[in-house]
């Protein structure tokens, strides 16, 4: 979700809702306040954002769960299950679930390892600790206070930042970024832009990372096609890696293919002697009997300073709490 165009400048309609954005504001931080956050038998880690809309926090968190998997242990991803009809405890499980059960990015995590989505995030993470978890990472749920973090990762989009630095719905923020920042441990600058002056001001640890491929992109003529939040940088990472892009189709965000939509891509794709290709997210939401017909294009984390990354997590990783 990208959100209309005014929340990435100042105009008089961000500032016609900034009343509004204000009562938001301050409801969000009372319930902070009146908050009894509960502690599991298992260290958390959140991954989220304070924006509206997709950052990277999906490559952030399967790069912690690598990290994890180095030091031998065994994470659980946590997650709400947004766009999922299924609204109770459920153990994600990629050979059972559908995109329409338990969301893109819930499937995603399952082919890595157990994910768990819920609404109740306290649920959740007691199921993932009963079940064994050494530690649980959250995709999203930064601004869920029932949960204690034990570190909190806020990722920023370089080229958005905090847009005009409203809140919601003035803006694209959740909420104020000082009451934010002052939750969190790290920032993470995903990919190039202008670190925004509230992070500056913080003080918090600032890590930089970028999208990078996991895979070249396929040779011959190919027809991309996204629902995602910004589909353009898909197709944009594609080329600058070689890809051959013939024709490109967007959707709406987390958008449901269907077999008439899927029929007529195949179509136009014969027409340019093209094969489709899509996201990660988006093969996530293909039903099941259209996957063999489309390439997917995986993209993963990669930090400038990965070893800054991995000191300053281990700690919680090996159960100590968060770094000094």
């Amino acid at each position: 979700m990208s959100g209309p165009d005014f929340w990435h400048q100042h105009n008089w309609l961000s500032a016609l809702l900034s009343p509004l954005a204000a009562i938001y504001a301050d409801i969000h931080e009372g319930k902070w306040r009146r908050a009894n956050p509960q502690r599991v038998d298992a260290p958390v880690v959140c991954v989220g954002n304070l924006t509206v809309g997709g950052t990277g926090k999906t490559p952030v968190v399967r790069a912690l769960r690598d990290l994890a998997a180095a030091r031998g242990l065994d994470a659980h991803v946590l997650l709400r299950g947004h766009g999922g009809r299924l609204h109770g405890l459920t153990r994600v499980d990629w050979n059972f679930h559908a995109a329409d059960d338990v969301g893109d990015e819930a499937l995603l995590h399952a082919q890595d390892g157990p994910t768990w989505i819920a609404r109740d995030r306290v649920a959740g993470a007691r199921a993932a600790a009963d079940a064994g978890a050494d530690l649980i990472i959250m995709d999203d749920g930064f601004q869920n206070p029932s949960l204690v973090k034990d570190f909190s990762f806020v990722v920023i989009d370089g080229r958005t930042g905090f847009g005009n630095g409203h809140v919601f719905p003035a803006g694209p923020l959740r909420e104020r970024p000082d009451f934010g920042l002052g939750r969190a441990d790290a920032v993470i600058m995903m990919g190039p832009g202008e670190t925004p002056r509230a992070v500056e001001r913080c003080g918090v640890p600032i890590l930089c990372a970028g999208l990078v491929p996991s895979d070249p992109p396929p040779e011959g003529n190919l027809y991309a096609f996204a629902g995602i939040g910004r589909p353009e940088k898909f197709y944009d990472s594609l080329k600058d890696c070689g890809g051959r892009i013939v024709k490109s189709k967007s959707f709406n965000d987390h958008h449901r293919f269907s077999e008439h939509e899927l029929s007529a891509l195949r179509r136009r794709a014969k027409d340019f002697d093209a094969r489709l290709i899509t996201t990660e997210k988006d093969y996530a939401r293909l039903p099941r009997c259209w996957r063999q017909n489309v390439l997917v294009w995986p993209v993963e984390a990669a930090f400038d300073n990965a070893e800054a990354l991995n000191d300053m997590i281990a700690p919680v990783m090996d159960g100590g709490g968060k770094a000094a």
